[in-house]
C-alpha cells in the first residue's frame, strides 16, 4: 500500500499542478499528485505543445510553396496529413513521459484516478467508480484546469463540429473550415488549416480579431490573414448550425442584423473555456465559483482553509506559464519562503503562434490612456530590419507604450517572425522595472530581429535610426 499521508496533495498534473508538485518536493514537502488522464494535462497533451507541432508543419508547407524567393524550385510538393498528425501526437507523448520522469525524480507520488475533496484535509481518489486511495494532507491544491466552453444550440459533436481536441486529430484534411472565435486558440487553428490549404472563415462576435491584443496589432493581423486568403467576419454571431453528410452550414448574423449562410466541411468552436469545477468535492465547502472558475485571493487561497486553486481553474489570463508561476507562488507561500510576491498579471506575456506570430505584455495603448496615463508610443516595422528581410519575413511591427512622465515601459506589442521568442526581452524589462533610458542604452546584437525592439523604444523618444 502506498503512503496516504502528505504535506501537499495536488489534484491535476497540468503545467500548474506538476510544476507545483516539483517545487513542493524541492522545498522538502511530502507531495502527491492525483491525475485522472494524462500527466502534463491539457496543455502538454492536447493544447500548447501538439498545436505548435502542427503549426510547425504548416510553416514548412508555406515555405515549400514559397521557395522561389530563395532561388529554389521543387515539383509535386505534397504532404501526408496522417503523418503530420502522428508527429504532433508523438511530440506530446514524449513530453508526457518527460513529466512522469520529473515527478519520479523528485519523489512525487502519483495516484491514477479522479481526485475530489472529501472533508477537511482529505482527498478521495477513484478510478472507474472504484476507490483507489483516501489521502490526508494539510494543504490541497486544485489544479483541474478547464475545458472548451460550448454555446447552446452550437454544441460540438466531435465529427463535423469540433472543439480544439478533435481539430488536432482529424482523420483527413478538410477542404474548408469555419472557426467560431478569434482568440488565440481559434486563430491558431485558422492559421494552421489555411496554411495547409483549406478555405477558412473566421467569425468573431467582437469588432476585431485577437480582441485582447492592442488594436493596432489586431488590425495588422486582420490584413495579414485576409492577404493569406482567410475570410474574416467581425461583429458577427453564429445563430445556428445545419448539418448534412458532407458539410455544415452556419447562419451568421452580421452587424446591422443581416444574416449570411456560411458552409464548410468542419466547424471549430473556439469561444473560450470554463473551469473543471464539477465532481471535485466543492459541495459543502467554502470554495466559491464565479462564472465557471474558482475564486481565490492573491495567494491562491480559496474560501476553504487549506484549499488552494491555480491555473485555468481560476482567473485570467488562462495561460500555461501563468499556471506554472501560480503553482510555484502557491507552494512557496505555503512553505514560508521569504520574498514571495503575489502575481502581477501585467507581467505575464501572451503569445499566439499563428502566421504571423503575435505576442504582447502589459497595457495596450488604449488601456494606458483609459487609465489616465500620458503615453509615448514607439513603432518599428519589420521592413526596416535587415534580419527580417533576409529571412523573407518583412511583414511585422513592434510597438512600445511608455509612461511619458516616468519612462516606465507600460506595454509592448509585436507581430511578425518569432515574436513569441522576442517578447521575453520586454518581460524581463518589466520585471526589472526598466526605464526607457536603460532600454535605449542596452546594446542589441546585429543582425537580429531583436533590433526592432530597440528601434521601437528609440522611436518613442524621437531617436529611431532606421526609419
Amino acid at each position: 500500500m502506498a503512503d496516504t499521508k502528505f504535506d501537499i496533495v495536488i489534484i491535476g498534473s497540468g503545467p500548474g499542478g506538476y510544476v507545483a508538485a516539483i517545487r513542493a518536493a524541492q522545498l522538502g514537502l511530502k507531495t502527491a499528485v492525483v491525475e485522472r488522464e494524462y500527466l502534463g494535462g491539457i496543455c502538454l497533451n492536447w493544447g500548447c505543445i501538439p498545436t505548435k507541432a502542427l503549426l510547425r508543419a504548416s510553416e514548412i508547407n508555406h515555405l515549400l510553396h514559397d521557395l522561389g524567393q530563395f532561388g529554389f524550385s521543387a515539383k509535386d510538393i505534397k504532404f501526408d496529413f496522417k503523418k503530420v498528425i502522428a508527429r504532433s501526437r508523438g511530440v506530446a507523448d514524449q513530453l508526457s513521459k518527460g513529466v512522469q520522469f520529473l515527478l519520479k525524480k523528485n519523489k512525487v507520488t502519483v495516484f491514477d484516478g479522479d481526485g475530489r475533496l472529501a472533508g477537511k484535509g482529505k482527498v478521495a481518489v477513484e478510478k472507474g467508480g472504484k476507490a483507489v486511495a483516501a489521502l490526508d494532507a494539510k494543504h490541497i491544491i486544485l489544479a483541474t484546469g478547464a475545458r472548451a466552453r460550448t454555446l447552446p444550440g452550437l454544441e460540438p459533436d466531435g465529427k463535423q463540429v469540433w472543439t480544439y481536441k478533435e481539430a488536432m486529430v482529424p482523420e483527413a484534411m478538410p477542404k474548408s473550415v469555419l472557426v467560431v472565435g478569434s482568440g488565440a486558440i481559434g486563430i491558431e487553428f485558422a492559421s494552421f488549416y489555411r496554411t495547409m490549404g483549406a478555405e477558412v472563415t473566421v467569425v468573431e462576435v467582437l469588432d476585431r480579431v485577437l480582441p485582447v491584443e492592442d488594436a493596432e496589432i489586431s488590425a495588422f493581423a486582420h490584413k495579414a490573414f485576409e492577404k493569406q486568403g482567410m475570410t474574416i467576419l467581425t461583429k458577427a454571431t453564429v445563430k445556428a448550425l445545419k448539418k448534412t453528410k458532407s458539410s455544415v452550414t452556419a447562419t451568421v448574423e452580421l452587424a446591422g442584423g443581416k444574416t449570411e449562410a456560411v458552409s464548410a466541411e468542419r466547424v471549430i468552436m473556439a469561444v473560450g473555456i470554463t473551469g473543471n469545477v464539477e465532481n471535485i468535492g466543492l459541495e459543502g465547502t467554502k470554495v466559491k465559483v464565479d462564472r465557471g472558475h474558482v475564486v481565490v485571493n492573491e495567494w491562491l487561497e480559496t474560501g476553504e482553509p487549506g484549499v488552494y486553486a491555480i491555473g485555468d481553474l481560476v482567473g485570467p489570463p488562462w495561460l500555461a506559464h501563468k499556471a506554472s508561476h501560480e503553482g510555484v507562488l502557491c507552494v512557496e507561500k505555503i512553505a514560508g519562503v521569504d520574498g514571495v510576491h503575489p502575481l502581477d498579471t501585467s507581467k505575464v506575456p501572451g503569445c499566439t503562434y499563428c502566421w504571423p506570430q503575435v505576442a504582447s505584455i502589459g497595457m495596450t495603448e488604449q488601456a494606458a490612456k483609459e487609465a489616465g496615463r500620458a503615453v509615448k508610443i514607439g513603432r518599428f516595422p519589420a521592413i526596416g530590419n535587415g534580419k527580417a528581410i533576409a529571412l523573407g519575413e518583412p511583414e511585422g511591427l513592434v510597438k512600445t507604450v511608455f509612461d511619458a512622465k516616468t519612462g516606465e515601459l507600460l506595454g509592448a506589442h509585436m507581430i511578425g517572425a518569432e515574436v513569441t521568442e522576442l517578447i521575453q526581452g520586454f518581460a524581463v524589462a518589466r520585471t526589472l522595472e526598466s526605464t526607457e533610458g536603460e532600454l535605449m542604452e542596452t546594446i542589441f546584437p546585429h543582425p537580429t530581429l531583436s533590433e526592432m525592439m530597440h528601434e521601437s523604444v528609440l522611436d518613442a523618444y524621437g531617436r529611431v535610426i532606421h526609419i
